[in-house]
């Protein structure tokens, strides 16, 4: 018989995730912290966004936090290099 451990990311009685290590369910559990802080704050603003768009931009604020703590501090937003081809070299006789 296997033993699998699973962690589980339970809000407001509610499983959201589960994840196979402690350290990926802290992860998602501390950005799910991050953007229940930043929808409020989004709200309170006069953009007049609708509840679903600015539940929408909280995650995704979240989920970007290095890049958006990036930017808030002066610096740019970090771009991920194109994965980079293997060329084949092939020998002419």
């Amino acid at each position: 018989m296997a033993v699998i451990t699973k962690f589980v990311v339970v809000r407001e009685g509610v499983e959201k995730m589960t994840f196979t290590s402690k350290k990926e369910a802290d992860a998602y559990d501390k950005m799910l912290d991050i953007a229940d802080n930043l929808i409020p704050f989004l709200s309170d603003s006069e953009l007049g966004l609708k509840d679903a768009d600015i539940e929408k931009i909280g995650f995704y604020l979240a989920q970007h936090k290095d890049e958006l703590q990036s930017l808030l501090k002066g610096g740019t937003a970090e771009k991920k290099a194109p994965a980079k081809k293997n060329a084949k070299k092939s020998a002419v006789n």
